[in-house]
């Protein structure tokens, strides 16, 4: 493990701190059984490329497969547990290489989650190898050309963001970056919703990570997402529902205290509400249409700069 290169892998576990102070990035690798802990007050994005991992954060637990990317803001702290062929890259970002970023397109990159459309994981792959071995090659570089560097990628990551940024003038503010501080902290409490997706998340706790009043919160964050703090956590937890439902042999009981449900009748009632089906038909239907899928962790080997041997 050098200043920029982390690689935790074959059941390697690693605590990634920040003791002389990050000026560009840090890039990481987690792989089979690995497990890594940023213990750095530092924003970080992951992508998952193969196989699947466990992340545990400030804001909750999440499941990751092949395609999905998640960045957490600096308090986060997440921690990564990859499965048996499980492959997860990181980048972790300084002050300022994110602010390189909302020069460059006008808006940070913001704590979220979500998918990889497939014609981009190829170029993505890419522009990851490309900007780490750039830097590798340029590490004695001052902060500003280390990131103008890293720009392809940087530019790549923020276009995966892209829904995320389109909600950005909907927030509350005068200035652009007084609406990229809003959402920054609403960003927050709606991964905190995802990460909580087994429990009835208050408005109060959100209130609190966000530091604003419950008041202001629920209005802002419905004016944002288009739904309420309550609707929001419900609607999560049914997706979690549909999911165990459709990948587990939980019983529907145990399904519904999974996601947070108090009793049967109420889970009942919920999922029928908002699926239009009862939770056994619903089980029953997306095992019958549930494709059979090959493997694809086709990923060529050194794809990523890294030996992987």
């Amino acid at each position: 493990m050098d200043a920029h290169h982390v690689w935790a892998d074959r059941g390697q576990s690693l605590e990634l701190n920040d003791e002389d102070g990050l000026a560009d990035a840090r890039w990481v690798a987690v792989s089979r059984l690995a497990n890594l802990r940023l213990a750095a007050p530092l924003f970080s994005v992951w992508l998952q490329i193969r196989g699947g991992a466990s992340v545990d954060a400030k804001e909750g637990s999440f499941r990751l497969v092949a395609g999905d990317w998640i960045a957490f803001e600096r308090e986060s702290q997440p921690e990564l547990q990859t499965d048996r062929m499980g492959l997860t890259l990181g980048l972790v970002l300084s002050a300022d290489v994110l602010r390189s970023v909302a020069q460059l397109r006008g808006h940070g990159l913001f704590a979220g989650r979500g998918r990889i459309p497939k014609g981009e994981r190829a170029i993505t792959l890419r522009l990851w190898r490309e900007a780490m071995r750039n830097q590798s090659r340029n590490r004695h570089a001052a902060t500003a050309s280390q990131a103008r560097l890293m720009q392809p990628l940087l530019m790549q990551l923020s276009l995966l963001q892209g829904e995320l940024a389109s909600r950005l003038g909907r927030c509350p503010g005068r200035s652009r970056n007084r609406k990229g501080q809003v959402f920054s902290r609403l960003q927050r409490a709606h991964l905190f919703l995802e990460g909580h997706r087994n429990r009835v998340v208050s408005l109060t706790e959100l209130a609190e990570l966000t530091s604003f009043s419950s008041w202001y919160f629920s209005k802002t964050f419905h004016s944002i997402y288009d739904e309420s703090p309550q609707a929001a956590s419900q609607r999560m937890r049914l997706e979690h529902a549909c999911e165990l439902l459709a990948n587990t042999s939980l019983v529907i009981g145990e399904v519904g205290a999974a996601c947070g449900f108090d009793n049967a009748c109420s889970f009942a009632r919920a999922f029928r509400t908002y699926t239009g089906t009862t939770a056994s038909a619903y089980r029953e239907q997306s095992r019958r249409a549930a494709p059979n899928t090959a493997n694809a962790s086709n990923v060529a080997r050194k794809a990523v700069g890294f030996a992987y041997t």
